[in-house]
């Protein structure tokens, strides 16, 4: 059944549209807030659709990124875990949250830039990151650094792939778009059932 060829298609024509830049900015910056679709949906559809500008998509996805998550940061702060908490929660990111306490306890700010850089709910840890901080303002500076390398290194990674497969990658991944979104689906399916039952 090929139902990612057609979204494939519809992002590719979003990519080339004269405002895309200014669209790539807006959801990257509340991808780090609220917003459940990551980056990447966007990022590597507009880096296909024109490589010369490709790394500086990547800039504009990380700058903005970074924003949106000190704005989850002091989001957290104002709130504090007796509010942010349930919103997690009602938003089916209670377990992660939990998670993410455990982690900031043990590992500290270098949760945030394994989060900025691998595929998980960045947003949850940059609120986490406020709600849990003892110092916020000293906490600052810390969650900001991390947050722009791990940001950075996954979207200039993202930029770097699709530049060095050029043409041929845009090809090869048209032809097999539908194969890979249905393999995601199973791998994310398959995720949840382990997370969950084991």
């Amino acid at each position: 059944m090929k139902i990612f060829s057609p979204i494939y298609e519809s992002c590719l024509r979003w990519a080339k549209h004269k405002h895309a830049s200014y669209y790539l900015g807006i959801m990257s910056f509340f991808e780090s807030i609220i917003f459940p679709i990551p980056v990447d949906v966007m990022l590597a559809p507009m880096c296909l659709s024109r490589l010369e500008k490709a790394w500086r998509y990547a800039a504009i996805a990380t700058i903005t990124s970074v924003l949106g998550g000190v704005v989850g940061y002091f989001i957290g702060v104002a709130l504090g875990a007796s509010v942010v908490e349930p919103f997690l929660i009602d938003w089916g990111f209670g377990a992660a949250y939990d998670k993410t306490k455990v982690w900031f306890a043990a590992y500290g700010v270098l949760m945030v830039f394994i989060a900025g850089f691998a595929p998980i709910p960045y947003k949850v840890f940059t609120i986490s990151a406020g709600a849990l901080s003892l110092s916020p303002m000293g906490d600052l500076v810390p969650f900001v650094i991390a947050s722009f390398f791990g940001r950075a290194g996954r979207f200039y990674l993202v930029a770097y792939l699709l530049v060095l497969g050029g043409e041929k990658m845009e090809k090869k991944l048209h032809q097999m778009i539908d194969y890979i979104g249905w393999g995601v689906v199973i791998v994310a399916i398959v995720g949840y059932l382990m997370y969950k039952y084991i």
